[in-house]
């Protein structure tokens, strides 16, 4: 079932979508899996879009995680001992620079809906009204755009009314200098702007470094077009049968079932099985 050979050294996995369920909750099957694979001694990673603030969250979803990534690779975290959590990196973008880059992408696609994360957790995601947020825990709060994007950000939330997120993507990376800010998309319809060089593949690279692995040695899971940095970096790679056809096609292999099916624990089984 699965084509790799040996245990790899690291594992990184997405979150939602990946071994997060539609529920938002993470099965039994999939949390002793993760366990076991952490008990083999493979470094286990988590890999999510989540900010900062969901840190408690992502702790929850994979408990046997060692270290996990967030904001889409901006904060590092180690996490391996028992309540002590250590941070391995901390990046943010100024708000006036996520506001030039609302405005350059307003003028190729037209008006967008926009959101501001603020490093600071105490302080709300603050911006245009967003009806359709997915995330009912997030606190957001209503506010002129030349208040909302001040201040040291985690990353800017984008939508269009008439373009999907990976649309809005593909059309975000032709007017937005890579030198200006990073662009991704997370599967919900809304295009994330982060800070400059952030990426899954480099806050990773904080861990790889850490123990000095090389990506070889690396197997990551995603489902959605933010992992197609790791997708691309790592030694093996494999995508939910529910991921987005970019990331199935830079894929080594499609998982053998989907989030709701515990596809990651079905591949991390067979692989614990491995001789």
């Amino acid at each position: 079932m699965i084509q790799l050979a040996r245990l790899p050294k690291l594992v990184a996995t997405d979150l939602d979508g990946t071994v997060v369920r539609s529920d938002e909750s993470v099965s039994p099957r999939t949390m002793s899996a993760l366990k076991r694979l952490a008990a083999s001694g493979v470094i286990l990673v988590g890999a999510t879009g989540r900010g900062p603030r969901l840190l408690d969250m992502c702790r929850n979803d994979v408990p046997s995680a060692d270290f996990l990534v967030l904001g889409q690779g901006a904060f590092v975290y180690e996490c391996r001992y028992d309540d002590t959590v250590v941070q391995l990196a901390d990046r943010s973008v100024d708000g006036e620079v996520l506001h030039e880059a609302l405005r350059l992408i307003e003028a190729e696609v037209g008006p967008v809906r926009a959101l501001a994360e603020p490093a600071d957790p105490d302080r709300p995601l603050t911006g245009d009204e967003m009806p359709d947020w997915p995330w009912p825990a997030v606190r957001l709060e209503t506010a002129p755009r030349d208040v909302a994007f001040t201040g040291p950000m985690v990353k800017g939330y984008f939508v269009s009314d008439n373009y999907s997120g990976p649309e809005l993507l593909v059309a975000a990376q032709d007017v937005i200098d890579e030198n200006l800010v990073t662009v991704t998309e997370s599967g919900v319809g809304m295009l994330e702007v982060c800070p400059v060089g952030v990426t899954k593949a480099a806050g990773i690279q904080v861990v790889l470094d850490k123990f000095g692995i090389d990506w070889s040695d690396v197997l990551v899971f995603g489902d959605a077009t933010n992992d197609l940095s790791m997708m691309r970096a790592a030694g093996h790679s494999v995508a939910m049968p529910n991921g987005h056809p970019w990331v199935q096609a830079a894929a080594s292999e499609i998982a053998p079932a989907g989030n709701n099916d515990d596809g990651v624990a079905q591949y991390v089984e067979a692989l614990l099985e491995l001789p």
